[in-house]
């Protein structure tokens, strides 16, 4: 019987792409970003995000994405302020850095997508993103 290869391919895989990632964002100056952070600055809306909502685009746990965000804040990339329509809720926004951080994040990762668009092509690409939705959609 043969070893299942699928879990292992998909791991290298991603480790293959966070540290081209990590390169990129490098490249681009900003050396206190981890990928995971780099995409979570991409959720944050220009007017500020609730907590709930940025857990809920990244597809992790309110108390995970807290984590995200104190790391986040302890940069100087985000602060939390109160939020106008719920006295107990906070909205995340972005600080100067934060914005400078997020245009370079944007970049290096669409730089890393258009290297992985550029080695598959279009329709190999295309259809690997549709594969790969289609197995994380999978109920359990």
């Amino acid at each position: 019987m043969r070893e299942p290869i699928l879990p292992r391919r998909l791991s290298q895989t991603a480790r293959a792409l966070e540290r081209e990632i990590t390169e990129a964002l490098h490249d681009r100056g900003v050396w206190d970003l981890k990928p995971t952070q780099a995409r979570n600055l991409l959720l944050i809306d220009r007017t500020g995000t609730r907590l709930s909502e940025l857990a809920q685009r990244a597809d992790i746990t309110k108390q995970r994405m807290m984590q995200v965000i104190d790391e986040l804040q302890s940069m100087g990339c985000v602060r939390r302020t109160p939020d106008p329509e719920d006295s107990r809720a906070k909205v995340v926004r972005l600080t100067a850095k934060g914005l400078r951080h997020r245009a370079e994040a944007r970049r290096a990762l669409m730089a890393v997508e258009a290297r992985a668009r550029r080695q598959l092509g279009e329709r190999r690409y295309d259809q690997l993103a549709s594969m790969l939705e289609e197995l994380s959609s999978v109920e359990e």
